[in-house]
C-alpha cells in the first residue's frame, strides 16, 4: 500500500540529515581541536562569526562558558546543513561524490557569501588556514552524507 502522504519520507529523510549534520558538526569539531592546537586556525568560523555578529552576547558569556555556546551554535548550524542535505533528491544523496561536494559548497558558501555579509574579511586567513578549514568541511560532507539507514535513506 502507497503511503497517502509521500511529505512523510521527505520529512523523515530531513530528520534524519540533522541528526547526521549535528554528528557531522560535532566531527568538525574534533577536527578542529586539531587544527587550532596545531596553529593552523587561529579562530573557527563559528567563534569569529559570534564575536562579529553578537559582541555584547559574547561578552556576557563567562570566558569558561564561551566555548561550549559557539560548540552548541555550531552543532546547530549543522544540523540545519544536514536537514537540507536530506531534502535532496535520494539518487542524489546516494552519489559517492554528493557528500565532499556538500562539504565544498558550504565551505565556499561561508567564505565568498556569508562571511563578506557578516562584514568578516574573507582574506584573514593564509593558505595554510583556509586549506585546514576546507578540510573539516569535506569531513562535514562526508560524515553528513554516510547514511547509517542505506535502505531508508
Amino acid at each position: 500500500m502507497r503511503d497517502r502522504h509521500p511529505w512523510r519520507a521527505v520529512s523523515a529523510a530531513a530528520v534524519r540529515g540533522a541528526a547526521r549534520g549535528m554528528v557531522a558538526a560535532m566531527a568538525m569539531s574534533g577536527f578542529r581541536q586539531v587544527t587550532t592546537g596545531l596553529g593552523l586556525v587561529r579562530r573557527t568560523p563559528p567563534e569569529h562569526v559570534l564575536r562579529q555578529t553578537a559582541p555584547s552576547l559574547f561578552r556576557r558569556i563567562p570566558v569558561d562558558r564561551r566555548q561550549a555556546l559557539v560548540e552548541l551554535l555550531h552543532w546547530g548550524y549543522g544540523a540545519g546543513g544536514g536537514a537540507v542535505f536530506g531534502l535532496l533528491p535520494r539518487g542524489v544523496r546516494r552519489l559517492a561524490w554528493t557528500g565532499p561536494a556538500y562539504g565544498f559548497v558550504f565551505w565556499a558558501m561561508f567564505e565568498g557569501a556569508l562571511a563578506p555579509l557578516l562584514g568578516i574579511d574573507e582574506r584573514r586567513h593564509g593558505a595554510l588556514e583556509s586549506s585546514a578549514l576546507l578540510a573539516d568541511h569535506l569531513l562535514y560532507g562526508i560524515v553528513v552524507a554516510a547514511s547509517p539507514w542505506p535502505l531508508g535513506d
